[in-house]
């Protein structure tokens, strides 16, 4: 499984993500998806992700249940394992945050996800 791993811009806040090769999907660090949908601090969307990952447990959220953990630099410089959630789980756990971001941050994935098939189909820059 060959994970590269980028940092991506949502309104200038910094998202972490990692391109599986082999599924051919993007992993999103969900902690900084809760960052950026809560507009809030990275300790506080750790927290606000640690609460509402433990409600959703509790209700059977099977979209929990399936997340993934990869290892990725954290703002303190080292590499972490960090939980993440390709794009149909992240879609689904945005709908359990309220928030006036959520639809243009659904947006910017849907973005993310082209320009990479984008790459995929044409691999060589244009000049």
């Amino acid at each position: 499984m060959t994970k590269r791993q980028q940092i991506q811009l949502f309104e200038e806040k910094k998202v972490r993500t990692a391109w599986d090769d082999q599924e051919e999907e993007w992993y999103f660090s969900i902690v900084n998806v809760c960052e950026v949908l809560t507009e809030s601090d990275y300790q506080t969307a750790r927290k606000y992700w640690k609460v509402l990952k433990g409600r959703l447990k509790k209700e059977g959220n099977e979209t929990v249940t399936n997340c993934y953990q990869l290892k990725m630099l954290a703002p303190d410089g080292k590499m972490r394992s960090t939980d993440v959630a390709n794009t149909e789980q992240l879609f689904r756990l945005i709908q359990s945050i309220p928030s006036k971001k959520a639809e243009p941050f659904k947006q910017w994935m849907a973005e993310v996800a082209a320009q990479r098939l984008d790459q995929m189909v044409d691999p060589e820059p244009q000049a």
